[in-house]
């Protein structure tokens, strides 16, 4: 979610054992890229466009509800706190309230706050880093409300709670028929992690980020640099017991946004600690998303890679739009042709989402700023439909195109 690099300074803390901070102690060396005006231009129009469409949300939204997607019956899918996605809403709007600076925005968004500050204190999930991260983190990055601070570093403690050393990961899910389940999205949890050991000084969050960051290396890729969906352990051994999808075409497919959570992660994961097999492995990720046979001129991808029926099934526009983002700051820490192709595929990507095929028209799609989204295909959930994710990262990707190309 950071949108800039800084000098960040940290704390060592000792005791019985000393405990490891982060080693992102200097900004990271950005490549300058250029953005184009025209496309910047287009940028503009189209978080206008999300500025009305939101506050269109915010008059058909109840109060006590968050924006998930759109049901079979064309009506808007809500939410309450505890679904994954309830921080996306509130965090688009912080977006957006940084983008135009309507005080509506800050006015909407903080009462969404207000639904989901509890979930600081959910153990029963791994996704607090998308509900609590890109919701509070962005309201603590604009505001500097010490409150917000605390919020963060309670769903920080939570989250590390599904930790477990012997297998060197955060638990995932507790359903399912899965012993100790971790999926490729967890990656997308541990700047939330990252972010308080930057905090608060204390390197047990850092560390718990990088042990997950490596295992996920060590058993999630194949060797093409494409990820299983869920990797099963047993919690007790910590020995892989199973590789196997559960939004994805196949065990052995490659579920798009799968790779795009895996791209921005681990790109996330370099700029927060500069380990270079951080930055490795999201190049080689980008680099399998890119010259994928599968990946459609408009670059926006099919919801897998190996979907049965290419060409003729659903486009992921959510997987398109974290992708775009990660992109664009993967080219602020690589050089030459490779810092080019990944800006370039990032301006492409976003041109197709700017386009009529992707953008939403005003006051239509319940509000959202995407369609064409892809939730779980095979449990036909949230199938070619709005999402609030794909809301979240689209936006941040434009608004980091023009920072970042100045």
């Amino acid at each position: 979610m950071n949108m800039y690099s800084g000098k960040q300074t940290f704390k060592l803390f000792t005791g019985t054992v000393l405990l490891a901070a982060l080693t992102a102690l200097a900004p990271v060396q950005a490549q300058t890229q250029k953005a184009k005006p025209a496309l910047v231009q287009q940028a503009n129009q189209v978080l206008d466009l999300a500025v009305k469409q939101y506050k269109l949300m915010a008059q058909h939204l109840p109060d006590s509800l968050l924006p998930r997607s759109t049901n079979t019956d064309g009506s808007l899918m809500t939410s309450n706190s505890r679904w994954w996605c309830s921080g996306f809403y509130p965090g688009t709007l912080l977006y957006l309230y940084e983008y135009k600076k309507d005080a509506s925005l800050k006015t909407e968004a903080l009462k969404r706050l207000a639904l989901i500050e509890n979930e600081k204190n959910n153990k029963g999930t791994h996704d607090l880093g998308f509900m609590m991260y890109c919701s509070f983190g962005n309201a603590y990055r604009l505001f500097k409300d010490p409150a917000y601070k605390e919020v963060l570093l309670t769903s920080a403690r939570s989250l590390c709670t599904r930790f477990n050393p012997t297998v060197g990961c955060i638990k995932s899910w507790d359903h399912g028929a899965f012993t100790f389940p971790v999926i490729i999205d967890n990656m997308m949890n541990l700047e939330l992690l990252t972010w308080a050991s930057r905090t608060s000084g204390d390197g047990s969050f850092a560390k718990i980020a990088k042990t997950h960051a490596n295992t996920t290396i060590k058993n999630h890729f194949r060797p093409d640099y494409s990820s299983y969906h869920v990797i099963d352990y047993d919690g007790a051994t910590g020995a892989v017991l199973q590789k196997k999808t559960h939004q994805g075409a196949a065990d052995s497919s490659a579920w798009s946004r799968g790779q795009a959570w895996g791209l921005y992660g681990y790109t996330m994961m370099y700029r927060e600690t500069k380990d270079k097999a951080y930055l490795d492995q999201a190049k080689h990720i980008a680099d399998f998303i890119l010259n994928n046979p599968n990946l459609p001129e408009d670059m926006i991808p099919y919801w897998d890679y190996d979907a049965p029926g290419i060409p003729d099934v659903p486009r992921d526009a959510s997987a398109g739009a974290v992708a775009a983002s990660a992109l664009l700051e993967l080219s602020r820490y690589t050089t030459g042709k490779d810092a080019t192709r990944y800006w370039k595929a990032a301006e492409k990507m976003l041109t197709s989402l700017s386009s009529p095929a992707y953008l939403a028209k005003e006051g239509e799609n319940n509000d959202f700023i995407l369609m064409h989204s892809v939730g779980s295909f095979p449990h036909k959930s949230e199938v070619d439909v709005p999402l609030s994710y794909a809301d979240y990262y689209f936006v941040e990707a434009l608004l980091r195109y023009k920072q970042w190309g100045k």
